[in-house]
């Protein structure tokens, strides 16, 4: 379906992590028309709110960002509001968006869509081969609807929805708060407490034994706007890097960066979620043309450098520390 630049596109969570690189991502491709509810205005979770959202915003394209989200320990801690926040976010934006005609709703999935044992690397056609991993299914299952929904709302109505399922992303502007960050930057702050404090050690969650797949958020944000102009199919699509690192991997990567040199304790009696998670990349290569192109590395150097300069400017000031 071709997309004119002067579109309207609703990005819900626009200003969040992934949708504030989006937003940025539109605007380098010439997109003039975004724009971005905010929840002072738009409680998307509300009925009334996300009617009067498209009434007041006309949208002809919907990229739906929002989420709650949060690492192990905020899944654990609210299953139930992240399903119902999660489910009622989604299920309501698409009913609206076939009711007010909107010519392409992209939905966006999570990694945690898939069985706790699937297949590696996770191919598409193996989405319901299994339960998610119990320490995130709700959350994982809330977004597995927008699939059921995409997919029934095309062959009842004709609706232009697709859905991709991202892996765990990483970079600047992420969320570092350590109740609700994801592994990386909660990883980051720690080392970067750890080295400032001239502590001896850190501890981390699990055995360090799983692994995970990491993409780059503004590859995110590319496949997204691609998945926007060139994919209307009703099939899944997986984005991701395709790239695999073990925990225990990345925490010394990590620590190497930031140069902490302490010792890393592990607490076994966290858990240690999904054993392995890496993604079967190839139909988003073969359908919309997306590989990601962000070092690892390199990425995890842009995110702790962008981490430096927000939160710990004085640090940065005086760092004398060469990174290997």
């Amino acid at each position: 379906m071709d997309i004119s630049q002067n579109e309207r596109i609703v990005v819900t969570g626009g200003a969040g992590f992934l949708g504030s690189h989006v937003v940025a991502e539109l605007a380098r491709r010439g997109y003039k028309n975004v724009l971005v509810p905010k929840i002072e205005d738009y409680n998307l979770v509300l009925a009334e709110d996300v009617k009067r959202m498209y009434e007041d915003m006309k949208p002809e394209v919907v990229l739906h960002l929002a989420a709650r989200v949060g690492g192990i320990g905020a899944n654990k801690e609210h299953p139930g509001s992240f399903f119902y926040d999660n489910l009622m976010m989604g299920a309501q934006l698409m009913e609206q968006a076939r009711l007010s005609g909107v010519k392409k709703f992209v939905a966006l999935g999570t990694i945690c869509c898939y069985p706790k044992f699937a297949s590696v690397p996770f191919k598409e056609d193996e989405l319901w081969n299994g339960y998610p991993e119990e320490t995130n299914a709700p959350y994982g299952l809330a977004k597995k609807m927008l699939l059921v929904q995409s997919e029934a709302y095309r062959q009842e109505y004709g609706l232009n929805s697709i859905f991709l399922m991202p892996v765990n992303l990483y970079g600047p502007g992420d969320n570092f708060d350590p109740v609700t960050s994801h592994v990386i930057p909660a990883l980051i702050k720690k080392c970067v407490d750890a080295k400032r404090r001239g502590d001896g050690s850190i501890t981390v969650w699990g055995t360090g034994r799983p692994t995970r797949e990491f993409l780059y958020v503004e590859d995110a944000a590319w496949a997204i706007r691609l998945a926007m102009e060139d994919y209307d199919k009703s099939e899944p699509v997986n984005i991701g890097s395709g790239f695999e690192i073990s925990i225990k991997e990345l925490v010394g990567l990590i620590a190497r960066q930031i140069g902490f040199s302490g010792e890393i304790i592990w607490d076994a009696s966290k858990p240690d979620g999904q054993p392995r998670r890496k993604l079967d990349v190839s139909r988003a290569r073969e359908r919309f043309g997306f590989k990601a192109t962000t070092d690892f590395e390199e990425g995890l150097r842009r995110t702790i450098d962008w981490y430096m300069d927000e939160y710990e400017p004085s640090a940065r000031a005086n760092e004398s520390t060469v990174r290997v």
